[in-house]
């Protein structure tokens, strides 16, 4: 029985052992799987907090860096107010946006948004080869500011804030916004938009929620500026060409700039051109500006010499509201001042270019610029322009012909003419009138020597504002010119000579010459054909000076002026000389004016209805003088 006893309590043993066992087994699985699940979840924690790094980094920045930032964006709001906002943004910085269509490169700058440089691909500066583009728009030389007040009695300048730029394409054109923002939704935008191939670019200034931003009691106020780079080789030279030109009052034109300093105010503007001598920049506006307030000042240096700018040229317009809002669809034009492509533009820019006025204008537009412009498209512009002086003096022949013939006919009288001026020496009335008998019966007419030469003055001024204005010119080399648009110098001084410059030009030489020849040949018929009238200076002593001093003239005025209009006056005074020497071997002879002279005066003359009337006019007078000596 105790053995039983021994084997039952031994089971009961192993039995609480056993359940021990299993107690200590199951509370470390159980420990085993809360480990598990608290591992999963401390991972789950750290994968959340790598995501959240960012976040992390500026949540934990220094407190002295937040009060920096802070304080910044407080400055900004007290002195920009509403457009702290776009210099808080990530485009405040000073970078530009390059766009380019082969024809221009421009690049437009996030501070001021408007184009801070502005270059012209195909052109060079100075000289042909000389591997410096012509850059109208470099290094701060030109600035677009509009100037504002706002709600809150501030006034603010765009060139001193930042704008956002954003670059799409619409087809082939390359589409700039830059936007000058007040919140999310409110902005001023400038727009460019550049086409492919044109020096054209449209532009537009607009607004945009801005009405509870901006006090729209009074217009925004948009400044435009320009100083002129020298690009070319004669700096007095181009100086005299680069002036402010403007349209105004649907379609006059007008311009200033001429001396050295100018002022000028206007209304009703369309454009406004800063015209260099082969380049211009231009602003365009649908939507004519209200008044404008135009300024140029001149930049050159008395001596002409190592000048970098020309002219100073600003604009001021008023932009004004409608609706609380700004709107104006506008346009700028970078690139040539050539008539050819302005004039395509069709918006009356090519009256930037200085062809003269009225009838001058005319003959340039419609005769010289077809017929050279034909000339150069199969000969060298030098060889164009002599082939178009002989064309031009060949028309002009009959003219000198008439000239001439009317001297001859005069120097065939002049003996006859003295007679009477003697004869009737102490009556002048009574001289006058014997002297016009003479003329009708002799069928002279005194006006006809002067009328061919007036004739011929529309020609001369026409062509002395087309050879400076003809773009093509720039930078063509004829025989040792290597710029018929500039002076041809042969020999550089080491010192400048006012009003002459510094430097020795040929063409002008030659063409003096020919002048002093040609005035040699034919002041002396100048003089008999215009016998000494009684209180008047003696013309045939002021020719004789005028040949010495007109060449000495041309000398100096045309060494700084372009070697293609030197050439044309050399080679027009040549032909001149050929043809006077033509009419006056074969053509005019004294002997048979003279007998037709004196068949004319034997045949009965009726005197015309002008000549009748200085006759009565001259008879009244003499009338009058005789009743004041009798009382």
């Amino acid at each position: 029985m105790e053995e039983k006893k021994l084997d039952l309590k031994t089971i009961v043993g192993f039995g609480i052992i056993a359940l021990l066992l299993l107690w200590m087994i199951y509370n470390q699985s159980s420990n085993r799987e809360a480990e598990l699940k608290e591992k999963a979840k401390k991972e789950q924690i750290d994968k959340a907090k790598e995501k959240q790094i960012p976040e992390q980094k500026t949540a934990a920045l220094p407190q002295d860096s937040i009060a920096n930032d802070s304080l910044k964006i407080a400055g900004l709001k007290s002195s920009l107010g509403a457009f702290a906002y776009s210099a808080t943004l990530p485009s405040a910085k000073d970078n530009t946006t390059k766009i380019e269509n082969g024809l221009l490169t421009l690049h437009i700058s996030n501070k001021g948004g408007y184009i801070s440089e502005a270059n012209l691909n195909n052109f060079e500066q100075f000289e042909k080869g000389s591997n410096k583009r012509v850059e109208l728009i470099k290094e701060n030389n030109a600035h677009l500011n509009l100037q504002f007040k706002t709600k809150d009695n501030r006034i603010l300048n765009t060139r001193d804030m930042y704008f956002e730029p954003v670059l799409t394409k619409e087809g082939k054109n390359q589409v700039l916004t830059m936007r000058l923002k007040a919140g999310a939704d409110q902005f001023l935008e400038y727009r460019y938009v550049l086409k492919p191939n044109e020096f054209m670019l449209d532009f537009s200034i607009r607004t945009q929620g801005m009405a509870q931003v901006l006090d729209t009691s009074k217009p925004i106020d948009l400044e435009w500026q320009l100083k002129a780079f020298r690009n070319e080789k004669s700096v007095s030279y181009e100086s005299r060409y680069t002036d402010l030109v403007y349209e105004y009052e649907d379609g006059k034109d007008d311009k200033l700039g001429q001396g050295k300093n100018d002022t000028e105010k206007v209304e009703d503007v369309s454009y406004v051109a800063f015209k260099q001598h082969f380049f211009t920049s231009i602003l365009l506006t649908d939507t004519p500006f209200k008044t404008a307030d135009l300024t140029s000042e001149n930049l050159v240096n008395d001596d002409k010499t190592d000048t970098i700018f020309t002219k100073r040229f600003t604009a001021k317009m008023p932009l004004e509201f409608k609706g609380g809002e700004v709107s104006y669809n506008m346009n700028w034009y970078y690139g040539p001042a050539d008539y050819k492509i302005l004039n395509d533009y069709d918006k009356n820019l090519d009256e930037v270019m200085p062809l003269g006025w009225g009838i001058f204008g005319w003959i340039n537009r419609y005769i010289f610029i077809p017929v050279f412009t034909f000339l150069s498209t199969f000969l060298p512009y030098g060889i164009g322009i002599i082939i178009f002086t002989i064309l031009i003096r060949l028309v002009m022949s009959p003219v000198t012909y008439k000239s001439y013939l009317s001297q001859a006919k005069m120097k065939v009288l002049r003996p006859e003419i003295q007679e009477l001026n003697e004869k009737y020496k102490k009556d002048p009335m009574k001289k006058q009138q014997e002297t016009m008998k003479l003329y009708n019966s002799a069928g002279v007419n005194p006006m006809a020597g002067c009328l061919p030469a007036l004739m011929q003055l529309p020609v001369f001024y026409a062509l002395f504002q087309f050879f400076p204005s003809y773009f093509d010119l720039r930078q063509q080399s004829f025989l040792w010119a290597n710029d018929l648009s500039s002076y041809d110098a042969v020999i550089h001084l080491p010192f400048y000579i006012p009003f002459y410059g510094n430097h020795v030009s040929l063409f002008p030489i030659l063409a003096s010459v020919a002048i002093f020849f040609y005035m040699k040949m034919t002041t002396g018929d100048q003089s008999m054909a215009a016998p000494p009238q009684e209180g008047m200076p003696d013309m045939s002593k002021i020719m004789k000076i005028m040949i010495y001093i007109s060449p000495v003239m041309m000398l100096i005025f045309f060494n700084n002026y372009a070697s293609g209009l030197s050439l044309y006056y050399f080679v027009s005074n040549l032909i001149t000389i050929g043809i006077m020497l033509v009419i006056k071997n074969y053509i005019v002879k004294d002997d048979k004016i003279h007998a037709q002279i004196q068949a004319n005066k034997a045949k009965p003359k009726t005197q015309g209805r002008f000549q009748k009337k200085m006759q009565e006019m001259m008879e009244q007078a003499q009338e009058q003088q005789k009743a004041k000596g009798k009382k």
